[in-house]
């Protein structure tokens, strides 16, 4: 009978559990491995067997979070007003960054060479998923000339300034309903696709 496994899949999710609650709190730079296993109930000599580094621990962090937002859009209902169908995207996308601040931090503010290209293949699926999405409004003749994806980076543009601006409510002197806000926001884009060239 084979040696039961010390460290699973079971394990792995502790640790980027642990490791998203740490970064949440107390930003990457902060992220220690010893605090991340503690906190997840295990050794560091885990995170080693089953990430390898810190950098691909952080790495794994970019890849669930571009799981998740590629799962989360691609699940939405396609609808006959594509518009609106843009519109829920772009709320998924604001679920994300307010329930998953560490993980968004992670995704879209990490430019360091050791981490992002841990990412980058979750990155790209979840970017064909935003795709498919922008190929119904391009097909309906809806992009004002533009590409898919040229339209789906001015998206992404507003999606990451809308949700890092409500994330930091002091930047701004203004309140505002923040669905409201988003709302009305990638609704003029979208409007703006259409009746631009």
């Amino acid at each position: 009978m084979g040696r039961r496994r010390q460290h699973d899949e079971s394990t792995a999710t502790s640790l980027l559990d642990a490791a998203e609650a740490l970064i949440a709190k107390e930003g990457p730079e902060a992220l220690s491995l010893r605090d991340v296993a503690h906190d997840a109930g295990t050794t560091t000599r885990a995170v080693y067997t089953l990430f390898g580094s810190k950098d691909a621990l952080l790495g794994a962090l970019g890849t669930r979070a571009f799981d998740f937002l590629g799962k989360e859009i691609g699940e939405l209902p396609t609808t006959d007003r594509l518009e609106d169908d843009i519109v829920e995207a772009a709320l998924v996308f604001r679920q994300f960054a307010i329930e998953h601040p560490a993980l968004f931090s992670v995704a879209f503010h990490r430019a360091d060479p050791l981490v992002a290209p841990r990412f980058r293949p979750a990155a790209s699926e979840a970017l064909a998923v935003l795709y498919q999405r922008f190929q119904l409004l391009a097909d309906a003749g809806l992009l004002g000339g533009r590409s898919v994806p040229e339209a789906a980076l001015q998206f992404h543009a507003l999606c990451e300034g809308l949700a890092s601006i409500e994330l930091r409510p002091a930047s701004t002197p203004v309140r505002p309903d923040w669905e409201k806000l988003w709302r009305s926001a990638v609704r003029a884009l979208v409007s703006g696709f259409a009746n631009s060239a």
